[in-house]
């Protein structure tokens, strides 16, 4: 058995390795850190968590030093010739070791429930709709002030508060961008909002934060923050029709061929189906298959090829994206279609 101080060097050895790691770690820039938020919504969570850290954090001082002081303070010095003063009770102690969890309780309580009620408010008038619905797996969000929808990708302006309306056709999902929105729940038969004003542009991630079978884990989406000028620009793009309409084309036929014109929809064509993502302008979506794939030819390819292999559960039961088995040269056809519809 190793002695004691040998045991203690081997811990703070073992600790002393690790720490290092876990600090650069946890300093790394990521876009799903909890810690950093860049709206209204997150900032004011973060407000809180900062209220609970320094309150813990005193806590833990408190309470490591009176330990520290009492292990030094009354330590056995090998003198005693009887046991120590036995103390049996403390009304001060008593009444303050109850009192002072029921203020901190009360300090942590009181901005919890504020925050709780205030994020439930109804949207402002001037909000920004999108109603957005869970897929098995993948999000589909729609803009019906713009009347028009895309998938996996939602684009929201600067400064302008977005009401985001959460739903779900099959089975529970969960919205969660953590440094733009907090989670909440995509519940079948039931409309739940999350309201939020972004407050700094960029690209910051998303995905379902609530088990949903086989492919939860790879159920992302990318919220876009971009200026109010550019975010018009992008929405009056979206809303038109793709500038190649023409039927005849080989693409065209691949994809009406591939039986993708009973799933799918393309503005401004006999493609108007809604089971799975609209693919109006798919060629100038940053990622595919629900955020998982960059949006490139090898990965549309690999894709079309054997869509399971990529996401689990896929085709399965009627769920999601089959495997249609095509040709290569269907779907070199088909990606070649899919890339110019921007």
């Amino acid at each position: 058995m190793l002695a004691p101080r040998r045991l203690l060097a081997r811990l703070f050895a073992v600790v002393g390795s690790v720490l290092p790691l876990a600090l650069v770690a946890g300093c790394g820039s990521s876009t799903m850190s909890t810690i950093e938020g860049h709206s209204d919504l997150t900032r004011s969570i973060l407000d809180i968590y900062g209220t609970i850290f320094w309150i813990d954090l005193f806590l833990f001082v408190l309470v490591q030093g009176i330990l520290i002081v009492a292990v030094i303070k009354f330590r056995a010095t090998g003198k005693e010739t009887a046991p120590p003063e036995q103390v049996h009770g403390n009304l001060q102690m008593e009444v303050g070791w109850t009192i002072a969890p029921v203020l901190i309780l009360l300090v942590i309580a009181i901005p919890t429930v504020s925050f709780i009620f205030d994020s439930q408010a109804q949207a402002k008038d001037d909000a920004l709709v999108v109603n957005a619905t869970g897929k098995q797996w993948w999000f589909k969000f729609e803009y019906p002030g713009y009347s028009f929808e895309t998938a996996n990708e939602i684009h929201v302006p600067l400064g302008r508060q977005v009401d985001v309306r959460l739903q779900s056709d099959n089975v529970i999902h969960a919205f969660w961008a953590p440094q733009i929105a907090a989670k909440r729940d995509m519940v079948p038969g039931r409309v739940n909002h999350i309201t939020f004003t972004a407050d700094t542009v960029g690209t910051f991630l998303g995905q379902c934060a609530e088990y949903c079978q086989d492919s939860h884990a790879l159920m992302k989406f990318r919220v876009m923050v971009d200026t109010p000028e550019d975010f018009e620009k992008w929405a009056n793009h979206e809303k038109q029709p793709v500038a190649d309409t023409n039927e005849a084309s080989d693409g065209f036929k691949a994809f009406q061929g591939a039986t993708c014109i009973a799933c799918h929809a393309i503005a401004g064509s006999s493609a108007q189906a809604r089971v799975g993502p609209n693919l109006t302008h798919v060629g100038s979506r940053t990622r595919i298959a629900a955020g998982l794939l960059e949006n490139n030819e090898a990965n549309l390819k690999l894709w079309l090829k054997d869509p399971s292999a990529v996401k689990p559960g896929e085709g399965r039961n009627g769920v999601g994206m089959p495997n249609l088995n095509l040709t290569d040269e269907q779907i070199t056809t088909l990606v070649a279609y899919l890339q110019s519809l921007k």
